[in-house]
């Protein structure tokens, strides 16, 4: 915890440090579920909330004519998944796992020379840590499935990929639709799948400092 904490006063001292910078706040809807695990798995809806930073990787020649950024995000995201085995008998297995999490996006418009779209791809890693755990299900479910499931013991620390398109909307507002695909396990006793992370979310982008040079 204290590693995310560092990173975190880190990121923010740069992000505000920096004048030329934009940075903001990002929200997000999200529907996720953990891959290779927990029968009849139909994900679990949720939301995040963090802040970025941006700032260009191309010369502005003329006014807000930059196409390539690189964005830092950090963000809380509620994740886990809802299941439904036998759910007459057992009721809905509940898996709630929160996160912070950290992306770091190259961020590409389409553009041809100075003019500059509005659509935008982002792209980059994702690291995770989870800082909640809350499991609500009926033991005589784990009793019955935990040869299948394997899923006593859960791995805090993540990683993936994450990407998406966006679209600006104004000068201070962004919506995007994005997929975070992990790549690490999330139950490491599992060894029958691979138990990862995935998320399709969408959100907004709200710069608070939006320097368009």
């Amino acid at each position: 915890m204290k590693n995310i904490i560092a990173i975190i006063s880190v990121f923010l001292l740069i992000t505000v440090s920096g004048q030329t910078f934009k940075y903001g706040v990002t929200g997000n809807f999200h529907k996720g579920s953990i891959v290779g695990v927990h029968d009849v798995s139909k994900g679990k809806y949720g939301g995040a909330l963090g802040f970025f930073g941006q700032w260009s990787l191309v010369e502005n020649d003329v006014f807000d004519s930059a196409w390539l950024y690189i964005t830092p995000q950090i963000e809380y995201s509620m994740g886990g998944e809802h299941a439904k085995a036998d759910e007459d008998l057992y009721g809905i297995q509940k898996y709630h796992y929160d996160y912070v999490a950290m992306q770091v996006y190259l961020k590409w418009f389409f553009h041809q020379g100075n003019m500059k779209r509005d659509v935008f791809l982002f792209a980059g890693p994702r690291i995770e840590y989870m800082v909640r755990q809350d499991k609500k299900v009926d033991p005589a479910y784990d009793a019955v499935y935990y040869k299948y499931n394997l899923d006593d013991e859960v791995k805090k620390f993540g990683y993936g990929v994450s990407m998406g398109v966006g679209l600006k909307v104004s000068q201070h507002l962004e919506t995007f639709l994005r997929f975070d695909r992990g790549f690490s396990t999330v139950y490491p006793k599992n060894n029958l799948n691979n138990t990862y992370n995935r998320t399709l979310s969408l959100g907004l982008n709200y710069y608070i400092q939006e320097n368009w040079w």
